[in-house]
């Protein structure tokens, strides 16, 4: 078995970048192939409330008996697994009735990020800082504890202010002068500040302690930019244009 960032592991990665990038998941594949085709998709499906031993089931099927919207999972597996994908407005405004379920999505994303990612994450940092002079140590947990409150402060906005603003006009009970705009004009990256917590760990702490052990939390960090940079943009290009849709039927009743 190769060892974290071997050779073989990262081709495998590029390879599987590249082939995904030409196709899109329908409703009638199996779930199963789904997963082979893109293992990075196990991750959603927590978040969505499927759980594994679904057999040779289809995703329609999956999703069927679990109650979730299939339309919404495809677009969101879509999203993850082929760079060149953007759902169009006739695709968007298909998942109009599920908005809650995109809701419920979002949040799920939330807890995993902070309770499980960052977790892991923050619990590898303290390892390696361990081993570091004591500069190398405070600067560590600096720039983590920063970006880790600002990940908090981005979450409880959305989760506070913007998801009951969505479900307020979902359930016929919109108030105040809130709309949805405002969240776009304030909707930063998340993910910016983890450059600097990379360039740290791959340029500045001396030695070869502890190597394999800040390998594998630069791959942690790698993955979690990703995956930040996805649900970003779902809420960009999915839940925002969304919003403002039933913002318009809203004002039109």
């Amino acid at each position: 078995m190769n060892k974290l960032g071997g050779e073989s592991n990262i081709s495998n990665i590029c390879d599987k970048n590249t082939t995904m990038n030409s196709r899109l998941f329908s409703a009638e594949m199996k779930l199963a192939d789904v997963i082979h085709a893109d293992y990075s998709l196990l991750l959603l499906l927590h978040r969505f409330g499927l759980n594994l031993g679904f057999g040779d089931k289809t995703v329609k099927e999956c999703c069927e008996a679990n109650h979730v919207s299939c339309p919404l999972f495809l677009m969101i597996c879509n999203v993850y697994s082929n760079e060149a994908y953007l759902p169009m407005d006739k695709e968007i405004e298909r998942i109009g009735p599920d908005v809650d379920q995109l809701i419920a999505y979002l949040k799920n994303s939330h807890d995993y990020y902070l309770n499980s990612r960052m977790f892991v994450i923050e619990e590898q940092l303290k390892e390696i800082s361990e081993n570091c002079e004591e500069h190398h140590k405070k600067i560590l947990h600096l720039f983590f504890n920063e970006y880790k409150n600002e990940v908090i402060r981005h979450f409880a906005y959305e989760e506070d202010t913007v998801f009951p603003y969505i479900s307020g006009i979902v359930h016929g009970s919109r108030s105040g002068n809130y709309e949805i705009e405002e969240f776009k004009e304030n909707h930063s990256n998340i993910d910016d500040k983890l450059n600097d917590l990379k360039n740290i760990i791959m340029k500045y702490l001396q030695g070869d302690a502890l190597s394999e052990m800040r390998i594998r939390v630069l791959f942690g960090i790698f993955s979690l930019e990703e995956d930040l940079s996805k649900h970003s943009l779902i809420e960009d290009k999915i839940l925002i244009p969304l919003v403002k849709k039933l913002e318009q039927q809203y004002g039109r009743q």
